[in-house]
Order: structure tokens, then sequence, then C-alpha cells
């Protein structure tokens, strides 16, 4: 019987790279230069800024970039403390000032009211949260949020997590891992931000330089720019870019969007942000356009932060940067209303009626609700953005608009479960109603729209295999779309994937090379030889991706040549996953990282950490119950599974993976009812019915077993194990007319093999 088993989510991790320091003039300091390239630029702070850049400086102050952190005062608490009282739940949750200091009464950890100290603010419009300190270094952050707008004060659980449960046992908790400042929320709020996590005594040490979104956040330390701006005109080196670390001007916008994404991505970091990189992967791995962080056709669904959006967008594709849009120093749009999209498109054509069909401002019409209650005036159908940008709303009341510029399609939405800006808008009208509209206006001459594949393939449409190759393979394509392509045929076309996720291996794009070693089946040395190269790759993320995946090779059947390459990386694996180690991911890939180097009980540590940061975060149940039933342990892997199935009812394996376990404890009655609902659930995976077939047999229960087994060979005609197995089961019952042809089917599909022909020299005694 098969060994149940689970494969462990291994994530990718990077560290920075480091660039000399370029020479300055030595006759211009006071001091040798020669002991100044000892040490790396420092953080001089923006008043170093003020008497060069005033004009930048003023337009910044004031920004979301400035007031996205501060200290808890008169000047920036926007917030009603004013002995105020908001009700949630049933619960009186007050605010009030006592001493010039501001304090909260709310639920703390042990789910009882408390009161606390708010010690800073964060952001600033269209709503402002506060953080409180704990011990341990940790700032965790209030979910009472002042809504700017409204000027009031509502629950963040209720605005973002309506239907759950979130106590002060749940990790969603304001006083859990989730809600914490550290590793939430620090890196993109304050400059020069280290997050001193103590992985042994899980305590922070979290300092900045200063504490909102400054200019060095942006430009890297100034020291050497000032040293640079103090030198005479004439003497000043033109090659060194001003003596800023960073470059702004004069790079192409792949650069320029690399460079925001740092913030402005979803995306998982391993480091404290370091200026000095090469390619994004070098500092982060962006989060894919995947299911359910967005929707199948790559909209945008959850907290995405513009990067995955925009880097789908044509305007990306055709060398549109940022600050095309945004002045990047105040966060304002460069241009009001349409004039900003007529920078580049032509306002006789797409400014006009003809193209939009929607009244302008001044002209009489019904007014209409959005889908968010919001009524939309007469004019505002006309503006470009809310056509081709439509948004949702985040946090409650922060309305954030989808960078991908598309083209509304309504005929779509009832197939994809996509949104589209028509019935945002027009809320009391049908999809049906826009797309007949859009026929009229447009006709049925619609450009296709790889949202339509990328939807197929969420949904492993086997129909549309060719065309996600086609579109992993295209580089006319964005390169997040075709590592979200090639995403898809790695998890959803396994049988057919490893040709086009090897030739993927040598791709030019970095993202395009660690999507294919995520999804890249190692099932032999032939594979383990494809992926050694890459261990050498100049990205980071790359070579951790792959160090991770080849740790699961064995150490005596992995090439000696390679072993220290492999050895180096996956120590600065390890090393990134504890910088990490607040979050419950780290700590199960730790426990990965540890099993596949056999070093069990540390995996176990790991994994039981995992657990104990977020309870609900079920791979880390599933990994530690194999670890469990390796070690002879598996009344404690039962346990595990069994919470799995009953909280996360949605992760179909670990039926199969229960079902078999139980088996092996010789709970036959218990193991049927899990490997029989695993079948409803994965109606194609032949393995779970053969299983269940041999159940059935070792129950005499004959019937069930021939229906099974039968399966088996629907699904996969020619394995070896199926026909076997449905052979013997007719010799067994006295059926040998029924085993003949499919003793027959091995004995040619198998000629290597004795087993067929063994079988019809039997029946012919």
């Amino acid at each position: 019987m098969e060994k149940w088993k689970i494969t462990g989510v291994i994530a990718t991790i990077f560290i920075v790279l480091s660039v000399p320091l370029y020479l300055l003039k030595a006759t211009y300091f006071d001091q040798d230069l020669t002991a100044e390239l000892e040490f790396e630029p420092q953080f001089v702070g923006k008043e170093s800024c003020i008497d060069c850049h005033k004009i930048a400086y003023d337009l910044w102050t004031g920004s979301d970039h400035d007031l996205a952190m501060d200290y808890a005062n008169d000047f920036t608490v926007r917030g009603d403390f004013n002995n105020a009282e908001f009700e949630y739940k049933g619960q009186i949750h007050k605010f009030y000032k006592r001493d010039n200091k501001y304090y909260v009464y709310t639920d703390g950890p042990d789910g009882n009211m408390h009161e606390f100290e708010v010690k800073y603010t964060f952001g600033v419009h269209p709503l402002q949260q506060y953080l409180v300190e704990f011990d341990g270094g940790k700032l965790q952050t209030l979910p009472l949020t002042w809504d700017t707008i409204t000027s009031s004060w509502y629950h963040m659980a209720e605005a973002v997590y309506p239907d759950e449960e979130v106590d002060h046992t749940n990790w969603l908790h304001w006083t859990n891992q989730a809600q914490n400042w550290n590793g939430m929320c620090a890196d993109c709020h304050s400059t020069n931000l280290k997050k001193g996590f103590d992985i042994n005594t899980e305590t922070f040490n979290t300092t900045w330089s200063e504490i909102d979104v400054s200019c060095e956040a942006c430009h890297g330390p100034s020291s050497e720019h000032i040293k640079w701006a103090n030198l005479p005109d004439m003497a000043r080196p033109t090659n060194t870019n001003f003596g800023l670390v960073v470059q702004t001007s004069n790079i192409d916008n792949k650069r320029y969007v690399d460079l925001c994404a740092r913030c402005h991505t979803r995306r998982t970091t391993y480091k404290d942000y370091d200026f000095y990189w090469s390619d994004l992967l070098d500092q982060m791995n962006p989060q894919l356009i995947r299911e359910p962080m967005y929707f199948p056709d790559g909209q945008i669904l959850e907290e995405d932060y513009v990067f995955g959006s925009f880097t789908q967008s044509r305007m990306y594709m055709e060398d549109v940067k940022c600050n095309d849009c945004h002045d990047v120093h105040s966060g304002k749009l460069v241009l009001d209303g349409n004039a900003l999209c007529l920078q580049c498109h032509r306002s006789d054509v797409y400014d006009t009626y003809d193209h939009h069909f929607h009244k302008y401002i001044g002209e009489s019409s019904l007014n209409v609700v959005d889908e968010f209650g919001k009524e939309s005036k007469v004019g505002e159908g006309a503006q470009c953005i809310n056509c081709h940008m439509p948004g949702r709303y985040y946090m409650g009341v922060d309305y954030r608009r989808d960078h991908s510029f598309r083209v509304p399609r309504p005929e779509l939405s009832d197939e994809l479960g996509t949104p589209n800006a028509c019935t945002q808008c027009h809320a009391n009208e049908t999809n049906q109603w826009a797309a007949s509209h859009t026929t009229k206006w447009y006709g049925m001459g619609i450009k296709p729209h790889y949202g339509i594949t990328l939807a197929a393939g969420h949904r492993s449409d086997l129909s549309v295999f060719e065309k996600l190759v086609k579109l992993a393979n295209d580089d006319l394509y964005p390169v997040i779309v075709r590592a979200t392509a090639l995403s898809l045929i790695g998890e959803n076309y396994i049988d057919s994937s490893r040709i086009v996720l090897k030739n993927s291996l040598k791709d030019m794009e970095s993202l395009i090379r660690y999507t294919a070693i995520h999804h890249f089946p190692l099932t032999s040395m032939e594979d383990v030889d494809d992926l050694i190269p890459l261990l050498n790759d100049p990205v980071k993320a790359v070579r951790f991706e792959v160090a991770a995946v080849l740790s699961m090779v064995p150490e005596e059947q992995f090439p000696e040549k390679s072993k220290r390459a492999l050895k180096n990386a996956l120590e600065e694996y390890r090393e990134a996953m504890e910088y990490s180690a607040d979050f419950a991911a780290s700590r199960h890939n730790l426990g990965n990282f540890y099993n596949n180097t056999e070093n069990p009980s540390k995996a176990v540590e790991q994994y039981k950490a995992a657990i104990g940061i977020d309870d609900m975060f079920y791979p880390a149940k599933v990994n530690l119950a194999m670890i469990y039933n390796q070690m002879g342990e598996n009344e404690k892997a039962e346990i595990l599974l069994k919470d799995v199935v009953e909280n996360h009812p949605e992760i179909q394996d670990v039926y199969y993976s229960l079902g078999l376990l139980l088996a092996e404890m010789q709970k036959y009655d218990e193991a049927i009812i899990y490997l029989e609902q695993a079948g409803r659930l994965m109606p194609d995976r032949a393995r779970v019915f053969y299983n269940l077939g041999l159940i059935y047999q070792y129950q005499n229960q004959n019937d069930k077993t021939e229906k099974a087994l039968k399966q088996t060979l629907i699904i996969e005609p020619d394995n070896f194990d199926f026909l076997f197995a449905l052979a013997d089961f007719y010799i067994k019952t006295n059926q040998s007319d029924k085993a003949k042809p499919h003793a027959q089917k091995l004995a040619d599909l198998y000629p290597e093999s004795t087993v067929g022909n063994d079988i019809l020299k039997m029946i012919q005694r």
C-alpha cells in the first residue's frame, strides 16, 4: 500500500548584494580619503537635504510618506480621544487622554478589557491606526481605527473580516502576529528600518533612523552625496550618480518600477532592505497574479499594492513609469482628470462621447449608485479612470484602483466570476445588460485577453494547456503574466509540465526561472542534473529556491563537486528564514529545511513553533503529522490530520493522507470513510481508488473492490500497479476470464516483467 505523504511548501529567499563605493579626490577633504573607503554611506536625515532640495522637501512635507508613522501627540493624532466610546459586539471601547498621553480601553491578549497606551500614529488618510507597545519589543496595531473622511471610529475586524470570529485566540486578533507592526508593517513606514527579530528569545529590537518614509528611504543613505555636494562644481565627479546609492533618474521603467516595488507590491522579504541590488529577486519575491490574492483574470482582489496589476498593463510594457502619473515627492497626481491620460492618448479620439458614451458634467441625467453604495454623479462615467481603473475598498474605507488599465469585459463576468467597471458603477444592472451596450458601441470584435486563459488555467481546464504554454513562453507578454501561466502549468497540469518547466529554467527573466524551479518535479537524478547549474545563478532568489528543492536529495546521491555550492546556499537560506521566523510560514520552511537535512527533532520544533504562531496554519500541521508517522507516533499524527480536515475541509489531499494513515493503523472502517471522501473530492486521482480498492479487498467487500479498481484503469488505463491489482483480484475471486485481458495487457505493455505471463500461465493451468 502506498505510504501516505504530503509535499511541504518551500519559500524563496534572497539576500542583498554589495557594490564598491566611488572614489572622491582627497584634495578636497580634510581627512585621508582612504580611511573613508572602509565605511559604507551613512544615513544623515532629511534635514541635510533641505538647503539644496527645498522644493522637493516642501512637496514631501504633509504627504502620505511624511505621515506614514509618527509619535502620538496633539499634532499627529486625528482620532477622537476626548472620552469617546465605541461599541463593538457588546463591548464598549473607550478613548481618552491622561497626563498628555493617549489611551484606549479595549480587549487584550487574554480577551478581557484592559487599558493600553497609544505610542504611535500609523498613517493619516483616509484612515489612521494606532500602535501599542508590548513586552519583547513588539508594537501591535489596534483594530479600533479612525475614519478621517467621516470622522468616526470603526473596528477593522468588522470591516475586513465580517464573517470571521476574531477573538484573542485568532491569529488575526490585534494582539497576535497578523497585526504585529515589527514584521507586518514597519519596513514600509519608516526609513532605515532594522527589524531585529531574535529567533531564540522571540523578541524584537526594531530600530529606524527616521520614523517616517523620508528622503533616504528611496535615495539610500546620503552621507557620500553630502560630500559630493560640498565639492566645488568643477571638482564633482560626473560618473557617480551625485554620490547617491540609488539612481532614480536616467533609468528604464523596469528599474524605476522595481524601486517602488519595495513597498508597493505584495511580496515576501527575508532581510532588512538594502539598496545594493541588481535584480528585484535579489531582495524580494513578488506575489504572482494568482487566486486568492487576485481574481482569476488578474484583477486585484486582496491588498495587492499596485505592482502586480501595473506590471500586467500595456502602459508598463510601453515604458510608462510611476512618476509619469504621480509626483514622487508629494504622491499626488501630476494632472487632474482626463488630462492625466491625455499626456499620451489623443483627446480627439479618447476624450469623446463616441469613445466612452457617457455624459459630461452639466448634462442632464440621473445619478447612479455603485456596488459599494456610493453615488456616482453625472460626468464621472466620462472619466478614463472609472472605466479603465475600477477599484475596491481595503481596510474598510481605503479605495484603491486596479492599475492594469484593462478594457471592461462584462460579457465574461458571469463565466469567470470577475468584476467589470460597467456593473460596478451600474450596480442595479446585470452583466448581460452591460455586455449588450458594449457590443452595440464597439462591435463584436473584442481583442482576446490573457485573463481568459489564466482563469481557465485556475480551473485546470485541459483545453487551455497549450494556450498556457504559449503564454508562458511569449516574451511579448508581461513577465508577471508569463510567470503566473507557468505556475498554473506546474501546479495544475503536472503530467504535462516537465518539459515546459525544464525549458523555462534557462529563461532570461529571473521570475520565470524561479517559478520553474518552484514547480519542477524532482523525480530522478536527471532532474537533479537539470537544477544543479542554477546553484550558481546570479540572482539570489533563484539560487535559494533551487537549493531548497535540492535539499530533498539524499547527501550520498548528490554530486560531490556541487556539494559546497549547495551547502553555502542552504546556509544562507536558513539564516534568511530565521530573519522572518516571526511568521508561521518561515517556521514551517525551517521545519522543511531540517527535515530535508535529516534533523527531525529540530523539524518538529519548528513545525510546533509555526502552529504556535498561527494555529490555523495547516501546512505545518500536515508536515508535523508526517514526521510523527515516520517516528511511529501515529496517534499524534492522527490528531493533527483530523484537526486539518475539520478546520480546512477544502484541503482535499488531507482526506487521502488521513485515510492512508488510518489504514496503516489498521483502523480500516475509518480509513474507508476518509478515502471515499477523497475519491469524491478528487475523482481524477487514481491512487485514491487504488488504495480504497485494496482496503475493500482486505475486508472482502468484493463488489466495491472491483468498482474501485476498475475506476483506476478508467483514469490510467496502462498503469502497471492498477492492471496487476485488478488481475490479482480476479484471480483470487476465481474470475480467471476477467483476469486474462488485464494479464495480457501487462505482458504486452511490460515485457521486461514476468508478472503478466505468470498470471496467464496460472490461468491456463
